[in-house]
């Protein structure tokens, strides 16, 4: 059944909330109700390196902070939070623009090194070609006997 959204993903969302005993969700204000769908990322594996392909609307190069770390590649974005209330186009009723910050982190590996990683950031999709190193093959799938 569809229901109007007017205040929030459905009508009654806000209506249907019960109190939690645990801790406040903080990252609620900044999140919203769908945490989980920030900073989208697609990874393309290639022969040689790995492409990941990471949604970020919203944001300028400049809020965008890219750091490699014992093997971790850490992507952080921040926006500042804008508190006030009134703007030059009256009184805010809703807003579903994301403002806070976020990060993700993904292993790439001891031996990669910072200079190899090349990033560019255009229309809103941070691109990072992160080369592979080392890979030592996987062995194949073996079945195993059963005894018995």
């Amino acid at each position: 059944m569809l229901l109007p959204s007017i205040f929030g993903e459905d009508l009654l969302d806000d209506w249907m909330e019960f109190p939690r005993m645990d801790f406040p969700d903080i990252d609620r204000k900044l999140y919203g109700k769908h945490a989980a769908n920030v900073m989208k990322t697609d990874v393309h594996e290639h022969d040689d390196a790995y492409e990941v392909d990471i949604d970020l609307p919203g944001f300028k190069k400049d809020e965008i902070k890219i750091s490699l770390d014992n093997g971790y590649l850490t992507v952080a974005a921040e926006k500042a939070l804008d508190n006030d209330k009134k703007t030059l186009k009256g009184k805010v009723i809703r807003k579903e623009r994301y403002s806070g910050s976020m990060q993700r982190s993904f292993y790439v590996g001891e031996n990669v090194t910072d200079g190899e990683i090349k990033a560019k950031f255009e229309d809103g999709v941070l691109k990072l070609t992160v080369p592979k190193k080392n890979t030592e093959k996987v062995p194949e799938k073996k079945l195993i006997a059963i005894e018995g």
